[in-house]
């Protein structure tokens, strides 16, 4: 009988599933919540990609919870029917009509496009707002900004956009404990019935402060957070964050998702990371291997997950 020697690919992929196992064994049975968004949302190739990723969280035992974006779809629709868009502070002014366009591209279309590709890979995904179950109750956002005249501060409104008020993580609980997968469209109800449009980075936040997630995940269309080399910066602490918002290393729409990170870790979430979506499987990267591919946020470097 002649010796074979193994095919040195397939003992690579052994060595990378053997180095994999130590983060596999550590996070079974925990809750990540994953932000998705972005350019990778338009590009078929990188949301099979991100559907084969989180069908594979949940083979390993761990618990996948899906919150997605959705402003540049609502923009195009909006633009189709020739309603036109105001931003503040990057925020769309939501009329009523508004609301209601926003909740047709986001509950409709691109959540069951998501749950179908979810599907597609071998998963079972169950599409929800914050409207079903009770899931999330919003109250309006309320914004101010300082007239540089008169120095006084004026509420702006911004109509039937919202923030979390409560999250009832039973229905999560029960998705997930039933071998599915949730898919949230970030949408919610007031107590005076509206509907209320919300930030899709602030309501994976507030899913994960709920559900009190090992980790979560902001898919967007950079590395991460930058220092101003331009290097990524893969580990920081919320006191290390406002230095560099202070000495302007972090500005503009980075402020935010940080803050949503920060008030994320705060409330009991063990750590949240800034991924780059457009690169496919960058979420695997950075929970299975030392070296990690985003900027990661939590409180104490120094303890272990």
């Amino acid at each position: 009988m002649t010796d074979h020697a193994p095919d040195p690919a397939m003992l690579a992929k052994a060595e990378t599933l053997t180095d994999a196992l130590p983060y596999m064994q550590r996070y079974a049975g925990k809750t990540f919540v994953v932000k998705y968004g972005g350019h990778a949302m338009g590009d078929a190739a990188l949301a099979r990609n991100f559907a084969e990723d989180i069908v594979l969280l949940k083979a390993v035992g761990i618990n996948p919870v899906v919150v997605h974006g959705g402003g540049p779809q609502i923009g195009a629709m909006l633009q189709r029917v020739g309603v036109e868009s105001k931003f503040v502070d990057g925020l769309r002014v939501t009329t009523k009509e508004t609301a209601e366009i926003a909740e047709m591209v986001l509950s409709g279309a691109i959540n069951k496009e998501l749950v179908s590709w979810i599907e597609r890979a071998g998963g079972h995904a169950i599409g929800i707002s914050g409207k079903d179950g009770g899931f999330v109750k919003a109250a309006k956002l309320r914004r101010t900004e300082r007239d540089p005249d008169s120095n006084i501060e004026r509420i702006i409104d911004l109509g039937y956009v919202g923030e979390p008020k409560t999250v009832n993580r039973g229905v999560v609980d029960m998705i997930s404990s039933a071998g599915m997968i949730p898919v949230i469209a970030p949408i919610g109800v007031g107590e005076d019935g509206h509907t209320y449009n919300i930030n899709a980075d602030t309501m994976a936040g507030a899913v994960a402060s709920a559900l009190r997630a090992a980790r979560l995940f902001l898919l967007t269309d950079v590395a991460g957070v930058l220092d101003k080399q331009g290097e990524l910066l893969t580990d920081l602490a919320p006191r290390a964050i406002s230095e560099l918002v202070k000495d302007g290393t972090i500005s503009g729409g980075m402020i935010p998702k940080l803050e949503t990170c920060v008030k994320a870790v705060q409330e009991g979430v063990d750590a949240a990371v800034i991924l780059d979506g457009r690169i496919p499987h960058a979420m695997l990267l950075e929970i299975f291997t030392s070296k990690g591919a985003g900027t990661l946020v939590r409180d104490d470097f120094d303890s272990v997950d």
